[in-house]
């Protein structure tokens, strides 16, 4: 009994460091004023649900969705890259951030969606190998953006993070991350996980190729025809 309290404890006490261990390895990259953000072409908002199972509405969505509009109109970034899970016909983030972000008044030729978002690796590896972006702005939680930019830096992606506020009484959501965490570091080193889906390059913002023999070719998006 004795020898089980004391792997137990181990554990814990190791679990802990590596919690701290991240915090610390990120804490130069996370941005709390806004003022003090540099500067970046693409802000990569990190999904969630816009409500919780019993109907309340997420404050953690709240936040994150008011950080990007925050970000946009401060200047601190030119595009928005919406990145969640699809994977159910009644649960789709990126749609449900865009609507919202669509009524704050960002405009739609601004806004770019991830639909294959179903973790936080694949958002951050995603913005990289399917986004051609390197150096983006994270927006979600601080507690969230040690992860992330953790995640980001083991694949030297030069992101930094805007962390936006939390809500009160968070203990079991700090409780849940260490453990997500602990499940990061088992993804990164030991099976050394890549994103569910990749697919074909689409660079931010889009590329615009004049054809051959026409010498000027107005760019419009979809939204502005």
């Amino acid at each position: 009994m004795t020898s089980l309290i004391f792997i137990i404890a181990v554990l814990m006490l190791t679990a802990i460091m590596l919690d701290r261990w991240i915090s610390w390895k990120t804490a130069p990259y996370i941005f709390d004023d806004l003022r003090q953000l540099p500067e970046r072409e693409v802000g990569m908002v990190l999904g969630t649900s816009k409500y919780y199972k019993s109907g309340t509405y997420n404050q953690y969505y709240f936040y994150r969705i008011q950080g990007a509009v925050n970000a946009y109109n401060g200047g601190k970034i030119k595009y928005l890259l919406l990145s969640g899970d699809n994977a159910q016909h009644n649960y789709n983030e990126p749609i449900t951030m865009r609507k919202d972000l669509l009524k704050a008044g960002i405009p739609a030729s601004s806004i770019v969606m991830d639909f294959a978002g179903f973790r936080t690796l694949d958002s951050i590896v995603r913005t990289r190998k399917v986004f051609d972006t390197d150096d983006f702005t994270i927006i979600t939680q601080r507690f969230h953006c040690e992860r992330a930019l953790f995640i980001a830096m083991h694949f030297d992606i030069e992101a930094q993070c805007y962390a936006v506020p939390s809500p009160k009484n968070m203990m079991t959501i700090r409780f849940r991350e260490v453990l997500a965490r602990l499940g990061a570091l088992t993804d990164l080193y030991i099976l050394k996980r890549e994103p569910r889906f990749l697919g074909p390059l689409m660079p931010i913002p889009a590329p615009h190729v004049t054809p051959a023999g026409i010498q000027s070719y107005p760019a419009v998006s979809p939204d502005e025809l």
